[in-house]
């Protein structure tokens, strides 16, 4: 099962001038329809019913089946599945409005080839949600392998888990690692934290017995030899100690701005304690920036493949798609479809060790 785009169109789509072009116009689009729809269903164009329908639900089928590749490509994020669910629905709607009310008949003919549309979409869509299953809060590929053992996992490798944020937006996971190897060839994790900003820690604390939820690996397309994954440790603990600077630094700085304060000191104290800097990028958990010196969990990891000259999809890019970080928080779920990785599965795995084997 392929979840990643062709190899031939992985350099485009990785190129910051497509994406932004795309993400930019489907925005422009969407934006416009949402309002054409709700203009006219309040009663404010001078359409006839059955044409305005008509145009209406043309233009989201128009708009739906040029993304649908995509969409169904990136079913486990629950903003692909609405902006497959909602177009059916309101597409569908219209066109069988138009097609039992008092018509011309080409506005029939056009609404019954809308219908035909939608519906070829929404099986589509239901075939293609058999390529799934439920784990957790969200969906993910049917032979996904889920909290695979330690000696399967390598430095490079993307951990994604589940959690509260994972809960909270419906997805199958919501946070993110990277594995990566010490000198001595420990396996330890990477990331940032919202109690305790960037840290390394054993990979153990996430493949232990004492670990009670659940994870999946993606794996780099193209692995780390030895001294890259000494230079991508070094990057991490210098990411650490810019990290624990920046803190350091903030909460000075939220000290002498505190005991400026006419309050009492048990206030101030409180103050102190509950806007206490760890690290954490809180701003860009909403608005998917990545930091210089501060970041989310999935941004640290960014940070570090970027730096290792890693080649990512555009994240956090913002809704017209040119770095504005507006409205575009970078979810976890969404490198489950980033072509620089390949999701481990247990019967990839299993391949692999027979070769290594013979």
């Amino acid at each position: 099962m392929t979840l990643h785009p062709p190899e031939t169109t992985v350099k485009l789509q990785t190129s910051p001038i497509y994406f932004g072009v795309v993400k930019a116009t489907n925005t422009i689009g969407y934006i416009s329809l949402l309002y054409l729809t709700f203009r006219f269903l309040t009663g404010h164009l001078d359409w006839q019913l059955a044409n305005g329908c008509v145009l209406i639900s043309a233009c989201w089928l128009v708009l739906t089946r040029i993304k649908v590749d995509h969409l169904l490509q990136t079913y486990f994020d629950i903003l692909s599945r609405i902006e497959m669910q909602l177009p059916v629905v309101t597409g569908f709607a219209l066109s069988a409005v138009a097609l039992f009310s008092h018509a011309h008949p080409l506005d029939r003919y056009l609404s019954i080839a809308e219908i035909f549309g939608w519906v070829y979409i929404y099986i589509v869509y239901r075939i293609n949600k058999k390529r799934f299953v439920k784990q957790g809060f969200g969906p993910v590929p049917v032979n996904t392998w889920i909290s695979p053992p330690a000696a399967a996992l390598e430095a490079g490798d993307l951990i994604l888990t589940s959690g509260n944020i994972a809960k909270q937006l419906h997805e199958s996971v919501g946070h993110a690692e990277m594995v990566l190897e010490t000198e001595n060839g420990e396996k330890v994790l990477f990331s940032c934290y919202m109690e305790k900003g960037a840290d390394i820690h054993p990979l153990t604390d996430l493949t232990g017995g004492s670990y009670k939820g659940y994870y999946i690996a993606l794996k780099l397309k193209t692995p780390w030899n030895e001294s890259k994954k000494l230079e991508a440790l070094k990057l991490a603990q210098n990411m650490v100690a810019q990290n624990q600077a920046w803190a350091s630094r903030e909460t000075a700085k939220l000290e002498r701005i505190t005991d400026a304060l006419p309050i009492p000191k048990d206030w101030k104290q409180k103050l102190q304690s509950e806007l206490h800097p760890t690290g954490y990028d809180w701003f860009g958990t909403f608005m998917g920036r990545v930091a210089d010196d501060r970041w989310t969990c999935i941004g640290a990891c960014i940070e570090v493949y970027q730096r290792m000259g890693v080649r990512l999809n555009y994240y956090g890019t913002g809704l017209l798609g040119f770095g504005t970080t507006l409205f575009d928080p970078i979810l976890p779920v969404r490198f489950l479809s980033d072509p620089a990785f390949t999701l481990l599965t247990k019967q990839a795995y299993d391949r692999v060790e027979t070769q290594i084997g013979s």
